[in-house]
């Protein structure tokens, strides 16, 4: 047994030297190769130094560099001409010559060809490395990378996030729409806009992260915005979002306490004085011919006590009594984001309580936590992952729910086990007949899209309905039940007043905010949540079956409030007849339309 493995050790042996004896002859060879290839190459360039280089036929096509075409075509044409006292010469050698001479020149063409291919490649490489890689044609005009702090914007004006979808054109898009001149952007998702630049100018490479939708398109770095000049559109052909009539209102007695500019125009008109406050990047326009004021809602301008339109009347050119000119204003809320409160971040230290912000499905969660960032500066967890709530900026969406960086923690659950996991509560109510109608929306067409008829018609509305209704009522008598520590917010409480009700929600999560920065959430409440239009079903899609069931669940969940000294539900939560039947043509549509979802 002994004798033939010692036998096929010494056969392995043998073939391993056998190998090595292979591989080394061969690279010798290949050496012996290059070094006879190089040879007549040197010796080639050598005759070249001294004499002329006489004319040869042209390599075939396929060993022809590109670039040889372009940038030598003239020295060529040089060298042809130079050698035309050469060609008698060359017709008398041997072809032996002949071969050697045109077989060097394809080695030269092919060394050639491999040089500059590399050193474009190099030249390629060097180049993204430096500059943008704007190879997308964008809208406005590239600026340059610019810095942006924190702390300390570049550009002040209004934020927008999309973490999935984000290019340069959206992003200017939206800065146009909200009357801004700067665009800028950063993280590769993050839209910054204003009129002003305040940073310095940074290197062009430090701006290096491609657009989260537009791969190829350059969109900031870290702490870096790359900016663009918006396009230049003429006064007649701008359009605007969000340019709104606030009504008319009391001077307040000192305009600089109240944090409001102040211009002067003989000829003038709304959008004059709407168009200067939206340059300086103030939220608010105030007119009172020939002044123009700008500013926020402060304290001592908050925008809560209109008084009769008859008071800020004022005809064109002809004025109206001198008291009302001097005492009242027409106030308008441009496009402008008020940025005094659009800073977010998480919690500094891990919180020791757990808060859920528990609420029915289509019952205005997404709302209600985009006012609470608003007002507290602290984002807002989940229990759940939406990958397009986290698109559209809530960060704390990604974050475990239990992590104890978040002010409080979206929830749609109400067992008794996933109650008693909570500290405290902030228990959001709203009318069910609005909230099965916002989850249907949801369901069938997204977080900002609409049903159709065909879906209100389809077998699903009917099946939704029973079983969802019984669900919106055990979802608050359970939290009733089972919370440790409730504070009850009804959705129509916090729309009529926000800001009292926004109040009492920054007290029950024990933070303290400001007026200035309550009245800041009010004015841009609406965020990027509001579905477009009033768009409804054409017809009532509750029948009368489905009333009777629902109006049994709200006296049900309306005892149960009073019972645990809760507020009871809103009376309009009972829908007659006559409401119903009109709901879908004018009164109760513009009544009950919500603006958020």
């Amino acid at each position: 047994m002994a004798k033939p493995f010692y036998r096929l050790q010494r056969f392995l042996r043998r073939t391993q030297l056998l190998f090595l004896f292979l591989g080394v002859a061969y690279i010798m060879a290949g050496s012996v190769l290059l070094l006879q290839r190089h040879g007549l190459v040197v010796s080639q360039r050598g005759t070249s130094s001294y004499f002329p280089l006489p004319s040869l036929p042209s390599p075939p096509r396929a060993l022809e560099a590109p670039a040889l075409r372009t940038s030598y075509g003239i020295m060529g044409a040089r060298l042809s001409g130079k050698g035309l006292g050469y060609q008698s010469v060359l017709s008398e050698d041997n072809t032996g010559q002949q071969w050697l001479i045109s077989r060097n020149q394809e080695i030269r063409y092919l060394r050639r060809r491999w040089f500059h291919s590399l050193m474009s490649e190099q030249e390629a490489s060097r180049a993204e490395k430096v500059l943008p890689k704007r190879k997308i044609r964008h809208k406005g005009t590239y600026i340059g990378c610019f810095l942006d702090d924190a702390k300390d914007r570049a550009l002040k004006g209004m934020v927008f996030y999309d973490f999935r979808k984000m290019t340069s054109t959206l992003c200017q898009d939206t800065c146009t729409e909200s009357g801004y001149q700067f665009a800028g952007l950063e993280y590769g998702s993050e839209c910054y806009c204003g009129n002003r630049i305040t940073s310095a100018r940074m290197k062009e490479e430090e701006c290096n992260l491609d657009c989260k939708g537009e791969k190829g398109a350059i969109c900031g770095g870290v702490s870096r915005l790359s900016v663009y000049k918006v396009e230049e559109v003429l006064p007649g052909q701008r359009r605007y979002r969000n340019v709104r009539y606030r009504g008319c209102f009391k001077k307040p007695d000192n305009t600089t306490a109240a944090s409001l500019a102040h211009a002067i125009q003989p000829n003038l008109t709304s959008q004059w004085c709407i168009q200067t406050c939206m340059d300086q990047e103030f939220p608010l326009a105030l007119v009172r011919k020939p002044d123009c004021f700008c500013g926020y809602t402060t304290a001592r301008f908050t925008l809560h006590k209109p008084v009769k339109e008859e008071l800020c009347a004022v005809e064109n050119g002809s004025l109206s009594t001198q008291v009302s000119q001097q005492l009242f204003l027409q106030v308008y809320q441009t496009p402008v984001q008020d940025s005094r409160c659009t800073e977010k971040k998480f919690l500094p230290e891990k919180s020791s309580s757990l808060v859920a912000l528990s609420s029915f499905p289509g019952a205005g969660n997404t709302w209600v936590r985009h006012l609470i960032e608003l007002a507290t500066g602290y984002y807002t967890g989940s229990y759940y992952f939406d990958g397009t709530l986290y698109n559209r900026g809530f960060k704390g969406e990604k974050d475990y729910w239990k992590s104890g960086r978040t002010i409080c923690v979206k929830t749609h659950e109400s067992g008794q086990r996933d109650i008693e996991m909570y500290d405290s509560a902030i228990l959001l109510i709203r009318n069910p007949y609005r909230s099965l109608m916002a989850e249907f929306n949801r369901k069938c067409a997204g977080h900002l899209g609409y049903a159709s008829d065909q879906h209100w018609k389809s077998k699903e509305w009917p099946e939704f309905v029973g079983s969802y209704a019984s669900w919106w009522a055990s979802h608050v008598l359970d939290w009733l039940r089972y919370g440790k520590s409730l504070l009850v917010v009804h959705y129509e409480e916090l729309q009529e007043s926000l800001v009292p009700t926004l109040r009492s929600i920054t007290s029950f999560l024990n933070i303290s905010v400001s007026e200035e920065r309550l009245l800041c959430a009010e004015c841009n409440k609406d965020g990027h949540f509001k579905r477009s239009g009033v768009r409804r079903p054409t017809f009532d899609p509750f029948t009368s079956d489905m009333k009777r069931l629902i109006d049994g669940y709200i006296s049900t969940v309306d005892q149960a409030l009073r019972a645990g000294n809760h507020s009871g539900l809103p009376k309009e939560y009972l829908r007659d007849d006559k409401c119903a039947e009109l709901e879908y043509r004018t009164v109760c549509l513009a009544q009950t339309s919500a603006p958020v979802i």
